[in-house]
């Protein structure tokens, strides 16, 4: 397999990234982005870009791939209702419409989060916004598409979160995040349990489109208390 991963250093994507450099059956990985990737392998391929809203450059540099893992996405602190849909809608949608167009065999493994509003009409922004991000990806026509929604995931190897505030927040609960996961298997994940159940989905082993944290745990093979 070739894979595309968009957002391969925020804290999902550096766990995808990782389990996509150990598994045998990924061949390359290119990261799409605007922060150079701080890890050297054989595997990787790096693809800078200006903009996140127009591939039309770059666009002979996107085919020939098998799945994409879009992981790019941000906080809603401090972000006005249009700035967080630039982000979260406008970039996601732009990357996927024209990865559609030059690999319509692709799988599209897309990361939202627990919460998302699927019929767009929450009073919460942040749900309303990732809701209509998750219909319009599942309307183009990939192979497949599938909706990750996790909860609170917990960073293991060595993984850190780029945001202050869940980096601090991570840092006072992972003492009991542990006892946490293996108690409530449906709230809380880990960027292992993550990349793993993502990587299944993109080779056809998941049974819907939209999945949340029990299905990672089911989907990834990994024990609870791993």
């Amino acid at each position: 397999m070739k894979v595309i991963i968009f957002g391969a250093t925020g804290m999902v994507g550096q766990g995808v990234l990782r389990e996509c450099l150990k598994d045998q059956d990924i061949k390359q990985v290119l990261s799409v982005g605007r922060t150079q990737l701080k890890q050297n392998d054989p595997k990787i391929q790096e693809l800078m870009v200006e903009s996140l809203e127009d591939y039309s450059s770059v666009s002979l540099k996107l085919k020939g791939f098998d799945a994409c893992f879009f992981c790019l996405g941000t906080t809603v602190s401090g972000k006005s209702e249009e700035e967080y849909t630039k982000i979260t809608y406008d970039f996601t949608l732009a990357a996927a419409r024209k990865l559609s167009e030059l690999n319509p065999r692709m799988t599209f493994v897309y990361v939202s989060g627990e919460g998302a509003d699927s019929t767009e009409t929450s009073k919460i922004m942040w749900a309303r916004v990732r809701g209509k991000t998750e219909n319009d990806l599942l309307k183009l026509p990939f192979k497949a598409v599938y909706i990750f929604r996790p909860g609170t995931i917990q960073p293991l190897d060595g993984i850190k979160s780029k945001t202050d505030l869940y980096r601090i927040s991570y840092n006072v609960v992972s003492p009991i995040l542990p006892v946490l996961r293996w108690l409530f298997p449906s709230m809380i994940t880990t960027t292992r349990m993550v990349g793993k159940a993502m990587i299944a989905a993109a080779k056809g082993k998941a049974t819907k489109s939209i999945l949340s944290n029990r299905d990672f745990l089911l989907l990834s093979g990994v024990k609870k208390a791993e």
